[in-house]
């Protein structure tokens, strides 16, 4: 293991981003503890915000790389039923941030709920560890474990996920122009974690023992708590609790702060159970989604014309999700499957490959982001509805360029297996990564921005809830590919899904292109004042709706 010369591709890449990881930790370190309340332009708590995502987004995709590995590898399932509890798992992951952030609105404040979510997450990952004895899940009792921390991740995930992207917001006045900025910096920190996530967690997890990878997760999760509470000070008050005495008032003897918790605690039995029957899951999205549309549409008919109008918009950006998620998530699922068994590899491990997607977005992110301000200056900057069309269209190409080289370039391999060659998944996730950074941070930006101040974080969670249905749609397609043989996807079938799904996408994208001027006009963009909240700061990235207003006074 130390002997350097006998290292291959995971070794070296693993050094690599453990470098990387302590250079940014030093740089990090550097920043706080600069004089003034403020480094480079922004605030000091945005580094740390963007630590503690940082670590818990390599805990996440540390064992996300793993996770359908893990469940046809160790507990022999199907294909088809590691898809569809990958989608049940992914899918709940988003779903939660509903009662998380509708908690943190009405009782908590984003800090308190994002630092329990914290607790139950690292709770989760170091439950991954228990691995029983690789008999399988008809014959282990240690899956009940591995359920409770599937359970323990996505509640922990519903109280973190949508409030401290909430906070980034809440440090920056609305109109802000550096708040593009400072998301793009946010993101970048996710992805840095995912990155380096794959590339040690799941490496290890891979390659040495699935205890040991799942292990490291749970140990970058707990460093992103340490972070977060060390770090407190610099949130400068920033997402407390609107209620403070309520939360001390006793109900039935208890303080409702912690009656709270234990509404966390008692939802992480519910989803225990529900986790272990995936097949519901997609009925309860749909009944549970119905639900919320028509309590976000009860909301929006209290407000005003614009503020209603603005409500309308975020619901059609809300309905693009489960398309482009349900594509996007074929990475972690059908894709991961497909990547380890019809492409040739080189050598190289097969969750590296997810690694690439971050990496693209780290890369690439700082250049979209100056292209979006760079056109907005000169007034020829997309609009919000514009941008996520041209982002499902990347999707559908995505698809379509990988299944086009797989039928055209692939070889035979010494087995007689056809294998596809290795850069067409380079340039699938080139084109999913450009898709992603023209409709993820663009749709988390119009969320906040154009949400009225009591209903911020309901929205952030409902933009959550269709990334959820996306990502149930993922692992449900998954799930009908693995119909093949044995229960297991076969090449042929694969690509002819994946043709389907890219040639639909684009279809749809080039139609939200079309209509993006009706919805632009729903935003009402030129009325926005920072006065809209009330006195506070916004609560959420701002400036990727399709303009870039100097910061101004309210009228």
């Amino acid at each position: 293991m130390f002997d350097v010369s006998l290292w291959g591709y995971g070794e070296w890449a693993a050094t690599v981003a453990a470098a990387v990881l302590g250079v940014f930790l030093i740089g990090g370190a550097w920043a706080v503890t600069r004089p003034g309340d403020e480094v480079l332009g922004h605030p000091k708590g945005l580094y740390m915000l963007f630590f503690a995502e940082m670590w818990e987004r390599f805990s996440y995709y540390g064992m996300r790389a793993l996770l359908t590995l893990y469940l046809v590898k160790h507990w022999l399932y199907s294909d088809g039923s590691a898809n569809l509890i990958y989608g049940a798992y992914t899918s709940l992951v988003y779903i939660t941030p509903v009662l998380g952030g509708w908690l943190a609105d009405r009782y908590l404040g984003q800090r308190k709920a994002v630092l329990f979510g914290a607790v139950l997450l690292t709770l989760g990952h170091f439950f991954m560890a228990f691995e029983g004895d690789g008999s399988g899940y008809s014959n282990d009792p240690t899956l009940n474990v591995f359920w409770l921390a599937l359970a323990l991740i996505i509640v922990g995930s519903g109280f973190l996920k949508a409030n401290i992207s909430v906070i980034v917001g809440q440090l920056y006045p609305r109109t802000d122009i550096r708040r593009d900025s400072a998301y793009t910096i946010f993101y970048m920190g996710i992805n840095l974690g995912a990155a380096c996530g794959v590339l040690i967690a799941a490496f290890l997890g891979e390659t040495v023992s699935w205890a040991l990878g799942f292990g490291l997760a749970g140990v970058g999760m707990l460093l992103g708590l340490v972070v977060f509470i060390i770090g407190k000070p610099l949130l400068k008050g920033r997402g407390e609790s609107p209620v403070p005495a309520k939360l001390k008032e006793k109900v039935a003897g208890i303080k409702l702060e912690y009656l709270l918790y234990g509404v966390g605690f008692a939802g992480v039995g519910v989803i225990w159970l529900l986790i272990q029957y995936q097949s519901l899951v997609g009925g309860i999205l749909l009944v549970s989604g119905l639900a919320l549309l028509g309590y976000v549409l009860f909301e929006a008919f209290k407000l005003d014309k614009e503020a209603r109008d603005r409500v309308f918009a975020m619901i059609f950006v809300i309905l693009l999700m489960p398309l482009f998620w349900g594509l996007f998530e074929q990475a972690g699922g059908s894709l991961n499957l497909f990547t380890d068994r019809h492409v040739d590899k080189g050598g190289i491990p097969t969750t590296f490959f997810q690694s690439i997607n971050p990496i693209y977005i780290i890369l690439l992110g700082p250049i979209f982001a100056g292209l979006w301000q760079w056109m907005a200056r000169r007034g020829i900057e997309p609009s919000t509805p514009a941008k996520m069309g041209l982002g499902i269209v990347q999707m559908g190409l995505a698809f379509v360029v990988m299944v086009w080289g797989a039928n055209a370039f692939s070889t035979t391999d010494a087995a007689g297996q056809i294998m596809m060659p290795v850069l067409f998944l380079f340039i699938f996730y080139l084109l999913s990564t450009t898709g992603e950074l023209c409709l993820s941070p663009v749709g988390l930006s119009a969320m906040n921005r154009l949400s009225a101040p009591h209903m911020a974080s309901l929205m952030m969670a409902a933009f959550f809830f269709g990334t959820a249905g996306g990502n149930y749609v993922a692992g449900f397609m998954g799930s009908l590919m693995g119909e093949g043989e044995g229960g297991n996807m076969t090449r042929e079938g694969a690509l002819d899904a994946y043709w389907t799904m890219g040639l639909v996408a684009v279809g749809v994208g080039i139609v939200v292109m079309i209509a993006s001027p009706l919805v632009k006009k729903l935003m009402h963009l030129d009325t926005l004042r920072d006065d809209d909240l009330a006195g506070d700061a916004e609560l959420g990235e701002a400036q990727a709706a399709g303009i870039h207003p100097a910061t101004r006074p309210a009228e």
